[in-house]
């Protein structure tokens, strides 16, 4: 009797630690963010991949200071373009965007707003702009520059259009989406500036980011 107690009770040990790896092993396979844009395996005796990256940035903020890409390397940040004067998705954009900074104040990243419209967009407009909508500026920048320079980054870099068209509202082509940028500068995530689902998802995807960083350094 005593032998059939004890096959039992070691059983139930065995299941007990069979379902604990299990679940264990769940919970640490999490599928991780992707890394978008063009990549290249480097062959040698430390194979590496190497991915795509934002390139070298530097425009003015509402500030009337020079921020760019020294500021923004070290922790994921958030990007986007806009316009100030931009009478449909921009202010949509900007609202969802006020909403998450609102929602995202304990976590430790940065955002930035390029302007696709510099000759508007002034330093001044930019400052009136960014306090009419209540952004905390503390991790938040708006800048402006010489166009040429913001549509290459945001073709080139981010891998969204921007153009002057007469046809679009406002004048201006731009995208919609936001972009999730890891502490590499790597493209880490593509979401509709517009849709508060995607906003959700934003939010869900930088606390993972945050996390993965954190657990990698």
């Amino acid at each position: 009797m005593q032998n059939k107690l004890s096959l039992i009770l070691i059983g139930l040990v065995v299941l007990l630690a069979g379902c604990n790896e299990s679940n264990n092993t769940n919970s640490k396979v999490e599928n991780p963010l992707p890394i978008y844009g063009h990549r290249e395996f480097i062959e040698g005796i430390d194979k590496d991949t190497v991915y795509h990256t934002i390139p070298f940035w530097s425009f003015v903020n509402q500030d009337g200071k020079y921020v760019g890409t020294n500021d923004y390397q070290g922790k994921p940040y958030v990007a986007y373009f806009f316009f100030s004067h931009c009478p449909q998705i921009c202010p949509k954009i900007n609202s969802n965007m006020k909403q998450f900074q609102d929602d995202t104040k304990d976590l430790d990243y940065n955002v930035v707003a390029y302007t696709v419209d510099p000759k508007r967009d002034s330093v001044e407009r930019l400052k009136f702009y960014a306090e009419e909508y209540g952004f905390d500026l503390s991790n938040y920048n708006f800048v402006t520059g010489i166009q040429k320079d913001i549509y290459e980054l945001g073709v080139n870099g981010y891998l969204v259009p921007n153009s002057q068209d007469a046809l679009a509202p406002g004048g201006f082509l731009h995208s919609e989406k936001l972009m999730l940028i890891d502490s590499k500068m790597r493209i880490r995530g593509f979401y509709e500036g517009t849709e508060s689902a995607q906003i959700e998802l934003l939010k869900a995807d930088l606390k993972k980011l945050i996390i993965d960083e954190s657990r990698n350094k």
